[in-house]
């Protein structure tokens, strides 16, 4: 099984979609947060590679197939926007302010956690594009020399958190405006987020997919003055 996987060239993505079934099949019968589909496919992934020892470079090889998806479907995210424009234009200065607060928020935490933890320079800078999409994430880190690798796995890790507590979380603090919801979701999760927000509604999708794109570029701007600081 081991030698079968470590030779097929689309083991990575048979692996990652038949996971990910696995994962949309028990959300569907069960509809619990524990049972969110990416978060099942995550681990699932894991074990299977581990269990049938399958490289890791071999696994990636075949699962990189699914990332040429990537930007296609991000585009796509634009269309949930125009289709509630009237709602951007209406509450136009609400959701800069939201996003603004987001980002200034996340980069204000990581640098109160590293300073508690003691982490030097890289280890904070590696921190720091968290909660932005992993395209923009890992070219802030090199930039900022930090460790790559660590920061798509925080990133990652952020956007499951936020994926599957996301809307626990709005509705324990009793946030029920559709563009609040978006906006949290988006601005501290990103793409993953973004998903979780389309599940709830239209505009809570359409205000989700702006943030990324506007929190992205802030938090690529504020990391001039936050890295400095540690």
């Amino acid at each position: 099984m081991s030698n079968f996987l470590n030779d097929s060239l689309f083991a990575g993505v048979s692996i990652s979609l038949i996971a990910y079934m696995i994962g949309v099949f028990l959300n569907n019968k069960y509809k619990m947060p524990l049972f969110n589909p990416l978060l099942v496919s995550v681990i699932l992934s894991i074990v299977v590679l581990i269990v049938a020892d399958v490289d890791y470079e071999v696994y990636n090889a075949g699962a990189s197939y699914l990332s040429w998806f990537l930007t296609p479907a991000t585009v796509c995210l634009a269309i949930p926007l125009y289709e509630q424009l009237h709602v951007l234009k209406k509450n136009w200065f609400a959701i800069i302010l939201a996003i603004v607060s987001g980002v200034i928020t996340s980069s204000v935490t990581i640098l109160v956690l590293s300073k508690i933890m003691k982490l030097n320079h890289k280890e904070y800078v590696t921190l720091l594009p968290k909660s932005i999409t992993t395209a923009i994430g890992m070219g802030l880190s090199e930039e900022m020399q930090g460790y790559v690798t660590i920061t798509v796995a925080v990133i990652i890790i952020t956007g499951v958190i936020g994926n599957v507590l996301g809307e626990a979380v709005c509705k324990i603090f009793r946030i029920t405006h559709p563009v609040a919801k978006g906006l949290s979701l988006g601005t501290s999760a990103h793409v993953l987020g973004t998903a979780k927000a389309m599940e709830m509604g239209d505009v809570e999708g359409a205000m989700s997919s702006l943030s990324i794109v506007v929190a992205g570029l802030m938090t690529v701007a504020s990391s001039i003055v936050f890295s400095n600081l540690i």
